[in-house]
């Protein structure tokens, strides 16, 4: 076996381990560091023993354009699977990591069927509709203590009766791949919101020996420009996500019909998480979005334009 398949194999015992070895039986307590962190990771990862875990969420997708009644302009359905792996650093601790691929997809507000084009009410064209199926989407590894010795806190968590609420807020702001070189002086940055509220019964969350992980209910909520496939270009608006669903104890088949068959179809990897020592960065909508056109362009046999201009 050469370096780089021991490495490998190295770091699939390491997650499988790590999956097979459920923490010591006990109540957590969110105070304290190394529990804050395992916290999260019963929130966002398999149980013990689990390869993987997926969470599942559909709802609406409205736009909000000054001086108009806000459009459905779509219903959506969509998923995440995930893994997570042991990390360990001399000063931080040990804590995880998770790695993940992501599938949504837009669905037509009265027939709730994929839909392969739409309608552009706005500009009168006829657009291809690129659905979200991003890989991956990989997190930073979470530790009990920051860099500088600074512990991990739950600042976002709180505890109401028998319930555990955990929220996110995730404003995003860097530069549109599908943009130029100059964003900082014209504009144009990419600039959105995400945000993310886990529910869950307290006593799952916390009893690590009653409970082999939490399976909590999550709503999502996106805030941004319009998507780039439906070629609004810089016209005013904003779209509005709002979606919810939960973490499954069943895996692939405890999606809706219509996402299994489609994964099936057209994105027969997603059953199944990266590998979580997956080094790729981050897939968007809008690199995905960015590939799609260059390779139809190269198909079509016009010119890619080079990084920083365009045609």
């Amino acid at each position: 076996m050469n370096t780089k398949k021991l490495l490998c194999a190295s770091a699939a015992f390491a997650a499988a381990t790590f999956l097979s070895l459920p923490s010591a039986a006990r109540i957590l307590d969110p105070d304290v560091p190394e529990d804050a962190v395992e916290i999260t990771k019963r929130i966002q990862c398999p149980a013990a023993g689990q390869d993987t875990v997926v969470y599942e969420f559909s709802g609406n997708i409205y736009s909000r354009v000054r001086g108009q009644r806000d459009k459905l302009l779509f219903k959506a359905v969509g998923m995440n699977v995930r893994r997570c792996a042991e990390v360990t650093d001399p000063v931080r601790g040990t804590g995880y990591r998770l790695t993940s691929r992501e599938v949504l997809l837009y669905l037509d507000p009265a027939t709730g069927e994929v839909l392969r084009t739409w309608d552009n009410p706005w500009t009168g064209e006829r657009v291809e509709v690129i659905h979200i199926a991003n890989d991956p989407v990989n997190s930073r590894p979470f530790y009990p203590y920051g860099a500088d010795g600074t512990p991990f806190t739950l600042d976002t968590m709180r505890f109401q009766g028998d319930w555990a609420l955990w929220k996110s807020e995730i404003p995003l702001w860097y530069p549109n791949p599908l943009a130029g070189d100059y964003q900082d002086y014209i504009g144009g940055n990419y600039h959105s919101m995400e945000i993310f509220d886990f529910a869950m019964r307290k006593e799952r969350l916390l009893d690590t020996g009653s409970y082999p992980t939490a399976y909590p209910s999550i709503s999502w909520v996106r805030l941004s420009r319009w998507m780039p496939w439906m070629k609004m270009e810089d016209a005013n608006g904003t779209i509005v996500f709002n979606a919810m669903g939960s973490k499954l104890d069943s895996g692939i088949a405890g999606l809706p019909q219509i996402l299994q068959d489609e994964i099936a179809r057209n994105y027969p990897e997603y059953v199944t998480a990266p590998p979580s020592d997956d080094p790729r960065p981050n897939a968007t909508t809008w690199t995905v979005t960015k590939a799609w056109i260059d390779a139809k362009r190269e198909a079509e046999g016009a010119k890619v334009p080079a990084a920083g201009h365009s045609n």
